[in-house]
């Protein structure tokens, strides 16, 4: 197993549980020794302390999985071997593990070369580091200073209404390409959604394409400067290169192309889950990079491996949708229910209650899950 978001770490536990009677050693690998919640980094960049759940020997606390701390550089599929720099070993070779079957869960990172100047000078919230970064940054600025933030998905949604209410010395603009905002949500979310926006103090900006970023702003396609401390780039997110370079099959985005098992299409031996992988939704389409899509396929491609290595067919792994949850800081919210392919019901949760009901899903995927539990976003 390579990487440890929610997909990889679910998928793991859940095979340790699954193959205990087995004659298997599962073997997991993450760049680092902690597991990130993802869905909360706006709330570290912003400035918020939240309970810690970050220690993987911790999260694998009772099973029989071997963790090995490094970042995967390599992957050779000719002899089913993963390298691996690790921590330890500065600057000596990669360490070589062997796999009978691999199980791909990279993840995602942001999207930062879309634009000129994005790298050098935009800020993100994909990862820890970049979260962190960007928390230093905004302690940083001065009262009335103006953070940008660029996209209005639901990165880009949670971060500026995050750091809108931890900072209210501070002002907020969001941008995007869009006419509007909260284009997947049903009409009562989307006027409660502007709603928070205008209380927050979170001025929008429609239909604006950023054309470079600078160190004090950015600049429009329009000819439109926007003068900003910081910008904060959340236009979406792209896979590691890896999977491609390695000889898998991959779409035009990356991510690996998996059959309704989450198995490679190219290489049976291998599996794909979470962003990195391309997994079929009820839709037909390939499932947006979601939490609740990754814990689906953790879920479900463990159920695969130990049906196989029993020497059963497998059911197909259902990639469902149940809601889209969309915290407007910590006391305000939108829980939009979907049904399976991801469109809206009519029924919404918006307040104080939906905020509740949020934070009670995030903290279900961090209590040892073994199964059961469905993420936001």
């Amino acid at each position: 197993m390579v990487g440890a978001g929610y997909a990889g770490l679910l998928a793991t536990k859940r095979l340790d549980r699954l193959l205990r009677r087995h004659d298997v050693t599962i073997t997991l690998v993450n760049a680092s020794d902690r597991f990130v919640e993802r869905v909360r980094l706006h709330q570290l960049a912003a400035g918020q302390g939240f309970s810690d759940h970050s220690s993987l020997r911790r999260q694998l606390d009772g099973t029989s999985v071997r963790l090995v701390v490094g970042r995967v550089t390599a992957i050779d599929a000719a002899s089913r071997t993963v390298a691996v720099d690790t921590p330890q070993a500065v600057g000596a070779p990669p360490a070589s593990i062997d796999y009978d079957t691999l199980v791909y869960a990279l993840g995602s990172g942001a999207r930062l070369d879309d634009v000129p100047g994005a790298p050098a000078h935009a800020y993100a919230v994909a990862d820890l580091e970049q979260a962190t970064r960007l928390r230093h940054r905004i302690s940083q600025m001065a009262v009335r200073g103006t953070v940008v933030v660029v996209g209005a998905g639901l990165t880009g949604l949670e971060t500026a209404t995050e750091v809108a209410e931890s900072c209210p010395e501070l002002r907020v603009r969001l941008l995007t390409s869009a006419d509007g905002v909260g284009s997947g949500l049903m009409p009562r979310a989307r006027r409660h959604l502007r709603y928070a926006l205008d209380r927050l103090g979170v001025v929008v900006h429609t239909k604006t394409v950023v054309a470079e970023v600078r160190e004090d702003g950015l600049d429009t396609c329009d000819g439109v400067p926007f003068a900003a401390e910081t910008v904060v780039w959340a236009t979406g997110f792209r896979v590691p290169e890896l999977a491609h370079a390695s000889g898998f099959a991959t779409g035009e985005d990356g991510r690996m192309l998996v059959d309704a098992t989450l198995r490679s299409i190219s290489h049976p031996d291998v599996y794909a889950v979470g962003d990195a992988a391309a997994g079929i939704s009820p839709s037909g389409a390939p499932g947006r990079m979601s939490c609740q899509s990754a814990l689906a396929m953790g879920r479900g491609v463990a159920d695969v491996i130990a049906a196989r290595l029993s020497g059963a067919e497998p059911e197909p792994v259902r990639i469902g949708y149940v809601f889209t949850n969309i915290s407007l800081g910590r006391r305000d919210g939108i829980i939009q229910f979907t049904r399976a392919d991801d469109s809206p019901r009519r029924f919404v949760l918006t307040g104080r209650a939906a905020a509740v009901f949020k934070e009670t899903v995030v903290r279900s995927t961090v209590r040892k899950p073994r199964g059961g539990s469905v993420c936001s976003g």
